[in-house]
């Protein structure tokens, strides 16, 4: 089996194939985690997160060994990175994605699976939409059978 390469250096760049090079780009930058600033805070040592809809993260840097080897001098320089997806020092040649900042803390990893839990819940499959039709023709969803004697 042979796999051959598509070149796509050729293709002229119209309108309409622009177009549709930036709504790919919008859908892949909607899909994940992009910040947009990045504070330090040397009065409680900790850095702050913001992303495009002004909600933001605190991280505690002794939480995170990569940083707590920093100088509060270094912190400050600290910058967004790889389209804000990551935290970066260049001049400790230091990247560290958000996403990983994020999931090193456990109250932060409970609440995005709590929230993941609760979206995918909600969600309407075609299995839950098929065992609800179901129980539409047999009068609704079944009920509990009350057992006497138990609370």
């Amino acid at each position: 089996m042979s796999i051959v390469a598509k070149n796509g250096f050729d293709e002229a760049v119209t309108p309409d194939v622009l177009q549709r090079a930036v709504a790919l780009g919008r859908n892949r930058k909607s899909g994940s985690l992009h910040a947009e600033f990045l504070r330090y805070l040397p009065e409680t040592r900790s850095l702050t997160i913001e992303f495009a809809d002004h909600t933001a993260i605190v991280l505690p840097v002794e939480n995170y060994p990569e940083l707590a080897a920093l100088t509060g001098d270094e912190l400050l320089r600290l910058d967004l990175c790889f389209a804000g997806s990551a935290v970066c020092l260049n001049d400790r040649d230091l990247h560290v994605s958000i996403a990983g900042l994020m999931a090193m803390s456990q109250p932060l990893l409970a609440a995005a699976k709590t929230v993941t839990a609760s979206y995918n819940g909600s969600l309407r499959s075609a299995a839950k939409s098929a065992a609800s039709r179901e129980n539409g023709k047999k009068g609704g969803r079944p009920r509990r059978i009350a057992i006497s004697g138990v609370s």
